[in-house]
């Protein structure tokens, strides 16, 4: 077991639960940051000004019905990812949660200063600030459930599948910056998508290949052999899709 100061920092959920069980099987994890969820109006609210009310309402339908039917037929293969890739779920040690309500306040700011780790791994957090971000000198590392930087933000299998790019559905271990996904790259590696597989379990199986290739880029940061890598030639943000939109993939393109 590696003897270097790590601790996640990161946003509540499955995925981060995932990443703290699979890192402390090989790392000692001493502390997760876990950042408070953003309040459902204030989240749409921001979108909405973002992206506008037809596009957002679109997107809401789509996670209110879809996502749902998706997630209650695909409850088995979910469960066989969990246990082909050894992904266990059980919920983080409390003694060693800390509590904060956004990772760019000064209580997150404080935290990392105190426990001063060699390395941060981030996962389902907004975007850090530079601030934050240069307050210790160790590096913030994250997976990416897409190829960057073509597809950047949120469900890069998803659309990588949509736009019949199969060659770059899959996954990325990059050094986090203050941009949406921009950071240099470290490892990037493909996922085996099943008729099984839908929008849902997508994530899933992204998380288990960002998983082995996380646990590289942390052995090559402890043994100073990093090499960061280049990423694709076109950049590009993608957002989640509209219920128009994935009804339209799924019955034009049998796209799941």
């Amino acid at each position: 077991m590696i003897n270097r100061k790590i601790i996640i920092l990161a946003g509540k959920g499955i995925t981060t639960n995932i990443l703290y069980n699979a890192l402390n099987k090989d790392f000692t994890i001493g502390t997760v940051i876990l950042e408070e969820s953003i309040s459902k109006k204030r989240f749409l609210k921001k979108r909405i000004n973002r992206l506008g009310i037809w596009k957002v309402s679109g997107q809401v339908l789509f996670q209110l019905s879809i996502v749902k039917l998706l997630n209650f037929f695909s409850a088995k293969r979910k469960k066989e990812i969990l246990r082909k890739f050894n992904l266990e779920v059980n919920p983080l040690p409390a003694e060693k949660i800390i509590h904060i309500k956004s990772v760019n306040d000064d209580e997150c700011i404080a935290a990392l200063q105190k426990i001063n780790p060699d390395v941060v791994v981030v996962n389902g957090t907004r975007i850090i600030s530079k601030e934050v971000l240069d307050c210790i000198p160790a590096k913030f590392v994250n997976i990416h459930a897409g190829i960057t930087p073509r597809y950047r933000n949120v469900h890069g299998a998803y659309w990588a599948l949509v736009n019949n790019d199969n060659d770059n559905c899959g996954v990325t271990v990059h050094l986090v910056d203050p941009g949406i996904d921009t950071g240099s790259i470290i490892y990037q590696g493909k996922i085996s998508i099943t008729t099984d597989d839908n929008f849902v379990t997508y994530p899933l199986l992204q998380i288990a290949e960002g998983i082995v290739y996380l646990k590289k880029a942390l052995h090559d940061i402890f043994e100073e052999k990093l090499v960061l890598k280049k990423g694709t030639a076109d950049s590009r943000i993608w957002h989640h899709p509209t219920l128009r939109q994935y009804l339209y993939h799924r019955i034009v393109h049998r796209k799941k």
